[in-house]
């Protein structure tokens, strides 16, 4: 009888997608106050205070892991899929430090996490793009890394003046927000090459496709926070709600899987698709009532998620050997 490997080997970066999507909900329902009066901030707090809780843990055990298990470590920052998903870490610290100041306002504890956060994000982002620059060598830009989950550390940039400005870091942000803006198009269009001469990615992944949510409706809210004009606001809805549109048409494909933490990918731009929705609209205003029906939706999501994950940590389905893909060469 063969011993179950110990499932803190598993423990892989992409976990840390759970802290974004919580942390992205809780600014989504701070969004709804206006509307909702201060029951939405009571809820926003109960659930910034739940990712924090599990930002914590999932760092203690990452570190624990490293220590443990440093070839499984050195694996993800290797593995031509999994890498881009070591980003999350950052981000999550970005998002946690903007829940903050939204919620207590700005101080010291939000500007240290912020600027950890945001350094720690830009150097992911140039250690990814560095890859690129290997073309078809060994740890170069292959097909197989170009998934959704590139968009995570190359655009996840734009996430910093949400917090930044109002943090008083108005100029650094601008200049890490054009980061992301600069790559945006960039990575969807090779994407879409991929799509168009080597096919999908793994079906595990398909629930990354609603990953093109997020940069519009981040976007977006970066816009409004810097004060551009609304129009361009609007814009970056117009487009978060068309990458919404065709992500829904994958919906059947992902209701099909069995369930895995790439399900979570779906969690932080359903969130933030309904604060910039929330964000554009006066309450009472029919984009108000769209936006709270997008909140109820985003937190059934993340509900129906969340219970999910206990049931996979229970059932010891979730922390597991990853099935092999096999990856077939397109004929030239």
């Amino acid at each position: 009888m063969t011993s179950r490997p110990a499932p803190l080997k598993f423990l892989a970066p992409a976990w840390f997608a759970v802290v974004m999507g919580l942390t992205g909900l809780a600014l989504a329902w701070h969004r709804a106050v206006p509307a909702m009066g201060e029951m939405a901030g009571g809820v926003a707090l109960v659930v910034a205070m739940a990712a924090a809780f599990v930002f914590v843990a999932l760092a203690v055990f990452s570190l624990a892991r490293a220590r443990r298990f440093p070839e499984a470590f050195r694996e993800d920052f290797a593995h031509p899929v999994r890498h881009p998903f070591v980003a999350a870490i950052p981000i999550s610290l970005i998002l946690l430090a903007t829940a903050a100041v939204a919620l207590a306002g700005a101080t010291t504890a939000a500007s240290a996490a912020w600027w950890a956060g945001s350094l720690a994000q830009l150097l992911v982002t140039a250690w990814v793009v560095a890859k690129w620059w290997r073309g078809n060598q060994p740890g170069g830009l292959a097909w197989a890394s170009l998934t959704p989950a590139l968009v995570v550390p190359v655009v996840g940039n734009v996430l910093v003046p949400l917090a930044g400005v109002p943090l008083g870091f108005v100029e650094w942000s601008a200049a890490q927000f054009a980061v992301g803006l600069f790559f945006w198009p960039l990575v969807q269009a090779l994407i879409l090459v991929r799509l168009a001469t080597q096919g999908s990615w793994p079906e595990r992944l398909q629930p990354a496709v609603f990953i093109f949510v997020a940069p519009p409706s981040v976007v977006g809210l970066a816009l409004a926070q810097f004060g551009a004009p609304p129009l361009l606001a609007w814009g970056a809805w117009g487009i978060a709600l068309f990458s919404l549109l065709a992500a829904f048409t994958q919906l059947r494909r992902i209701l099909a899987l069995p369930f895995g933490v790439p399900h979570w990918a779906m969690s932080f731009p359903l969130a933030a698709f309904a604060a910039l929705t929330l964000r554009l609209g006066p309450p009472g205003s029919a984009i108000a009532g769209l936006g709270i029906l997008a909140l109820a939706g985003a937190s059934l999501v993340i509900l129906v998620l969340a219970i999910a994950t206990a049931k996979g940590l229970r059932d010891g389905t979730l922390l597991a050997p990853e099935p092999v893909a096999a990856i077939q060469p397109v004929a030239p």
